[in-house]
Order: structure tokens, then sequence, then C-alpha cells
């Protein structure tokens, strides 16, 4: 493109104009009138070259257009999915930022569509009874705002491990949790009843049962998990949330994430076992106990002040 400068005027600069003021960028009421590339609207280019890194100067060119353009972008402005070349810009980051508080963590913010954002999307439309196909459009968008109550204010530079819960802590928890656990097969169940002594060894009073369905479930649940070691088909959406058990650091986060976007009453989320679709007898009693550690660990982190 033909470089803009000071001394410029028409639509072009009227454009220029309104990017800048839109992200703070004050040019005075005379330029704007005008539609005029004045010493203001310099100012305010050079002020945003010199903010994103670029060479210094006053004059939009091809570099400093894109960039204006990328940084005007917000999310839920278009579909965004992993393409060569890459979607950049600042809708991609917010997208980043707010995966990494929920814990489905993109990596290191920076702006640029690649496959471990796909990943983190994947996890995180799983998480909500979604399709998961990589694709972050409006209805991803829109489950992502309804947890502006978790991710606005907080920092994003991800992940976010819950670390340990202590035992007189997560004893409180325990005490109202208000949760049925349910399994989908033998190993899952088995998982279960482990994970049900551990909590009443932990808190004699304990909220958690396992029920074999959601009609045996006592009037103080707030909340279902089923847990499974069937693997979930990649390519239909799940009946409930779905999220794996494999990064224990931000499980809690994305336990939580699961519950507070269902739009079931009692929520419900569902908890795949990383057994595979035939164990063989690989699977031991040393593997249900240290999944049924894990799951608890979590389970608490994640209703630690839940509100539902």
């Amino acid at each position: 493109m033909e470089p803009i400068q000071e001394g410029a005027q028409g639509v072009a600069v009227e454009d220029i104009q309104e990017r800048l003021a839109s992200l703070g960028y004050r040019i005075d009421q005379a330029d704007l009138d005008a539609k005029k590339f004045g010493r203001s609207t310099a100012t305010a280019v050079a002020r945003f070259r010199l903010d994103h890194e670029l060479s210094l100067g006053d004059v939009v060119d091809a570099a400093t257009w894109s960039t204006l353009v990328d940084e005007c972008y917000q999310l839920g402005d278009r579909t965004l999915y992993l393409r060569l070349p890459n979607f950049h810009g600042n809708d991609v980051r917010q997208l980043q930022e707010r995966l990494n508080v929920l814990g489905f963590s993109c990596g290191k913010t920076d702006g640029c569509f690649g496959v471990y954002t796909e990943a983190a999307v994947k996890l995180f439309q799983e998480s909500v009874g979604a399709l998961a196909d990589g694709m972050a459009f409006q209805d991803t968008f829109d489950a992502i705002e309804r947890l502006k109550h978790v991710w606005g204010g907080k920092p994003a530079a991800g992940p976010h491990p819950a670390g340990a819960m202590g035992f007189a802590r997560a004893a409180s928890v325990l005490d109202g949790i208000g949760l049925a656990i349910m399994a989908d097969d033998p190993i899952a169940r088995n998982v279960a009843g482990r994970l049900l002594n551990l909590a009443q060894a932990t808190n004699d009073s304990c909220g958690i049962e396992v029920v074999n369905s959601a009609d045996e479930a006592g009037e103080g649940v707030r909340a279902f998990v089923t847990l499974s070691a069937t693997p979930h088909d990649p390519h239909a959406a799940p009946q409930v949330g779905s999220i794996a058990l494999d990064d224990v650091d931000t499980l809690p986060l994305r336990l939580r994430t699961a519950l507070q976007v269902s739009r079931t009453v009692p929520p419900r989320t569902r908890i795949e076992l990383p057994v595979g679709a035939n164990p063989s007898g690989s699977f031991t009693i040393g593997d249900a106990q240290t999944y049924a550690v894990l799951l608890l660990d979590a389970i608490c982190a994640a209703f630690d002040g839940l509100e539902l």
C-alpha cells in the first residue's frame, strides 16, 4: 500500500482516526472534523508505532496498517480456527487470555492462533458440551462470556496450577460440597468407590455420594460428576460437558469451568479417565487409587468457594 502521511485527507484517514481513537489515542477534533491527517493524527500514529514495537515514524505504512487492524479486532468479530497463515490479532489474544485463566492453557498469549490455541479451544468446547472441532465461533464466545466472573480481571499468563490444599481446608470443603458421582463402567465405578472412601476418611460427614443414577441422589446435591473410562468420540458433541483427567495442575480450574457453564440444573459434567478403550488388564488397583486421590484433590480445589 502507499504510505498515508501528514497532509492526506479522506475516507482512509477517517478510518485510521477511528481505529486509533477506539484504542485510546487522542486526536484533535479539528483533524477529525476535516478527516485530515494533521499533526495530532501523526502524533497518535507515532505513539501507536512505538507502543507496538514498530519502527519509529508517524506514517501509516503496510506494517502499521496491518498492526492497527489486528489491534482493533474484538473477540466475536470473526470465527477463529487453525489455518495458514495463522489468524492473529487482539481477538486471538483475548481468547488466549481467557482460556488460560479458565485452565485451558494456550501457552504464551502471543495473539497468534496456533496449534496450542486450537488444542485449548477443543478442550474448552468439550468441557461445555459442544462439538470439539477447534473452531471458535459465536457459541464458543458466548460460553466464555458466561464465565466473565471467573476470568475478568485475572492475570492471563497461564497455565495456573491450583496447588495442594491442606487437610483441614479439604475437610471443610467436603462438609457442604453437595456432589453426586456416577460411573459409566466398572473401572470408573472402582475409582468412584475409592474416591468416596478417601472423602469419608477426610470428613466422615462429607457431602459426596456415589449413585447409579441422578434419581438416586439426595436433596442436598448441587452438582453431578460422571466418571468414565470410555473415550469420548471426538467427532460428536458430548451429552454433557466433558473434561479429561490429564493435566492435574489445571484440572480443578477445568472442572470448575465445566460446572459453572453447564446449562443443566443442577450442573453436570463428565470426567474421562485416561485408561483407553481396551485396557486389557493393564489397569491396576494402584492406578485406581492414584486416580481417586487426584480426583478428590481436584474436586476439593474446584468446589472451594464455588457458587452454583
